[in-house]
């Protein structure tokens, strides 16, 4: 290679590298001092894994980061460490250099007053992910958005903790279903181990998400699988508001209902649907592969991935019920 065409190449490798977002992510938090770290209300799993784990990246390179969701954190997640510093909140305020949503496909879904006057940065790996900030990063081969807080870290040079890889597995176990859905590949299987050599405790992590369950989550259960119903590859249930009070259940105590119908012999696609106090319907789908219900979501105004997704539709739940079978019925039909 002549001299020339050396430094041409080397043009181009700093030019590609100017234009990688993570790059430019890394650029903005070196620059910054301090940085507002929120993701979607109701926070899952990979919510909350990703917003302590890039809390401890960002301590790690010296700088002040304000984890905040609009939502309270979930029981299940409660034992990850540093849990203690995520506070609720409708309103962010503060001189941010920039505010970070994680997962979130737009503004709106992090549901916190504030936001519109900062610099957005948006890391995202839903399908259903948009470029609606002045910096976005999405990549929907990532299993998780943890996966690409990873990348952060690897990216700012910084240690690879126990406590920050318990938070990262927590985002892979719990945003493909324990390892059955999503964006899996062998890379997946990888950072995973990767994690657990750092010192991340599959065994209790799996304990805390999946076995710690609180009572009214298990009477709640049995009021949805009461209305279960199926058609051929189609399975649907639901709870209503007076269903949640008998159980004494909150919001939360609603995850992974879905994944019942769902594992069904011979059902390709789920929905679970529950009432809310405000008359509107929360939708959660799930499909075995076959059916994209990202996209089906994403037609009625939700998101997510092709086998996990979710909306809200207008009551009541009869009507909002025949609206989402209406969509699914086709989506099932085929060979």
């Amino acid at each position: 290679m002549t001299k020339e065409a050396a430094i041409s190449a080397q043009g181009e490798q700093a030019r590609a590298a100017e234009s990688d977002p993570l790059h430019q992510v890394l650029e903005v938090l070196e620059r910054g001092e301090r940085f507002l770290v929120c993701s979607h209300a109701r926070p899952d799993g990979d919510a909350v894994g990703s917003m302590l784990a890039l809390g401890m990246v960002l301590e790690q390179m010296g700088k002040k980061a304000d984890l905040v969701t609009a939502d309270r954190v979930p029981v299940l997640y409660r034992r990850l460490p540093g849990v203690e510093k995520i506070r609720s909140a409708e309103r962010v305020r503060g001189p941010y250099d920039a505010a970070i949503l994680l997962e979130c496909d737009s503004v709106e879904r992090a549901r916190l007053e504030g936001l519109e006057d900062l610099f957005l940065i948006n890391i995202d790996h839903h399908i259903s992910g948009r470029p609606y900030a002045q910096l976005n990063w999405i990549d929907c081969d990532a299993a998780s958005v943890g996966e690409l807080v990873y990348r952060v870290a690897g990216a700012a040079g910084v240690t690879l903790t126990p406590q920050m890889a318990a938070c990262l597995y927590t985002t892979i176990l719990t945003d493909t279903g324990s390892f059955s859905y999503g964006a899996l590949s062998a890379r997946t299987f990888a950072l995973a181990r990767e994690l657990v050599l750092a010192g991340a405790d599959p065994i209790a992590l799996a304990r805390d998400v999946y076995y710690s369950v609180p009572a009214s989550k298990v009477v709640l259960l049995g009021a949805a699988l009461n209305n279960l119903r199926r058609q051929g590859r189609l399975a649907w249930l639901w709870i209503t508001l007076e269903d949640m009070a008998r159980a004494q259940a909150v919001e939360e105590d609603c995850e992974g209902i879905v994944n019942f119908a769902l594992s069904i012999a011979g059902v390709e696609a789920a929905v679970f649907l529950r009432e809310l106090p405000d008359g509107q319907v929360r939708l959660s789908l799930r499909s075995k592969g076959k059916v994209n219900v990202a996209a089906i979501a994403g037609k009625l105004g939700g998101g997510g991935h092709e086998n996990a997704a979710g909306c809200t539709l207008a009551g009541p739940l009869a009507r909002a019920q025949e609206q989402i079978l209406a969509e699914l019925r086709p989506a099932v039909a085929g060979p």
